[in-house]
């Protein structure tokens, strides 16, 4: 996206505000009517998910760009205390209200999804402190346009791998939080049969080392989609960009700050769940 607030068709050529977008075509929802059809899509996607494990969906690219899921998305990233950080392009959500308008902004994000043309860019690195360690963790910022979309493809995805998961798993989940874990570890060992043992555990660098290999196997146990899975692995090897302006290639790992990171994970650890 250039620093006009238009959505980038390539990581050199942007789109200027004066550019052709088919505003007039879409009917954008209001929120409230965008969030019902989507929890409604959700719902179905959840329920065939559930019925039969070994489902695998298609034509989901289209839920992607559809105007409620985007619309939804763009609520999701807009109203994200982190709308005010910007990734490579210097944008913020603040910026895209003022100076090119929501519905434009979506939509011109929407005709690039549909034509194949939308290719997402670098990721801002920044390092913040590990607590009191003094270490750093690394974050990955990416563009409001990237974000966008990464909150509009875990819309799509989210309600299908959840249905693979067992009760006892909270990470990254909608609607559970540590407290719950914690709450579920009290009564695990509490009365006559509980458990003895807890054991903590975990796993060094998950998020910068995870194979990419292993995790678009994995989605695709569920996801045969073929242009969902490309966004997907697009994202994956989007890049870095380094506090000193130096590209890196992403080989492996996601980095810390996507949106699509989580889910990314629910992916394989579903499918590890079963």
């Amino acid at each position: 996206m250039g620093k006009d607030g238009s959505v980038s068709v390539s990581r050199r050529e942007a789109m200027s505000e004066d550019a052709s977008v088919n505003t007039g075509a879409v009917g954008w929802p209001s929120p409230g009517s965008a969030y019902a059809t989507v929890r409604r899509m959700q719902t179905k996607l959840h329920c065939w998910a559930g019925a039969d494990p070994s489902r695998r969906f298609g034509d989901l690219f289209n839920l992607v760009y559809e105007p409620a899921f985007l619309v939804c998305a763009w609520q999701r990233v807009s109203t994200n205390k982190g709308a005010r950080t910007a990734g490579i392009d210097g944008v913020t959500a603040a910026q895209v209200e003022a100076q090119i308008g929501v519905e434009v902004y979506l939509s011109q994000i929407r005709d690039l999804l549909k034509s194949g043309q939308f290719q997402p860019v670098e990721v801002r690195q920044v390092m913040i402190p590990k607590g009191k360690t003094g270490k750093f963790r690394k974050l990955g910022i990416p563009t409001i346009a990237d974000r966008v979309v990464q909150a509009s493809v875990k819309l799509v995805l989210e309600p299908i791998f959840e249905a693979d998961f067992k009760p006892c798993s909270y990470g990254f989940r909608p609607n559970r939080r540590a407290h719950d874990a914690i709450a579920e570890i009290h009564h695990s060992t509490s009365g006559r049969n509980s458990y003895l043992w807890i054991f903590e555990a975990d796993i060094k660098a998950c998020f910068d080392e995870i194979s990419h290999t292993a995790l678009m196997d994995r989605l695709r146990k569920r996801i045969k989609d073929k242009r969902t899975c490309a966004l997907v692995k697009a994202f994956l090897k989007s890049g870095i960009l380094t506090e000193l302006r130096d590209r890196e290639e992403t080989f492996t790992g996601t980095p810390q700050g996507g949106i699509l990171t989580p889910p990314t994970h629910l992916a394989t650890s579903a499918s590890m769940s079963r």
